[in-house]
């Protein structure tokens, strides 16, 4: 990731944690035997007894491969169940092949796909 691409990330990161449902979320932050943050996600409440949701969720590309998005996504997982949360969801598009197996060796199934529907401005 370039420093333009880092920057815009870190940007949209703190527009999501600053935004008007935070109190409804918790930010995650994976890190590896030497203190680097290789994975991250943030969990999102509906309230008690209903669905809560884990996303966004990311492995930094160096970090791939070696169990820390499975690691995050079970973080979030019982930081949603601490939160009250019935159950957890999670979306990925079937072509995110890594986020889909990530997914699923987290303990998740597949559900029929959805079609994505957007509108030009």
């Amino acid at each position: 990731m370039g420093e333009e691409d880092s920057q815009r990330f870190v940007e949209r990161w703190t527009t999501m944690a600053e935004g008007p449902f935070s109190d409804l979320a918790r930010h995650l932050i994976a890190l590896d035997a030497h203190d680097n943050a290789v994975a991250v996600t943030t969990v999102w409440s509906a309230g008690a007894g209903r669905p809560g949701l884990i996303e966004p969720m990311g492995v930094h590309r160096d970090h791939r491969g070696h169990g820390y998005g499975v690691a995050i996504t079970l973080a979030g997982a019982r930081a949603l169940q601490e939160m009250g949360a019935s159950s957890a969801v999670v979306v990925a598009e079937n072509a995110n092949v890594g986020a889909v197996a990530t997914y699923a060796s987290s303990g998740f199934t597949a559900h029929d796909p959805v079609t994505d529907l957007k509108r030009s401005a």
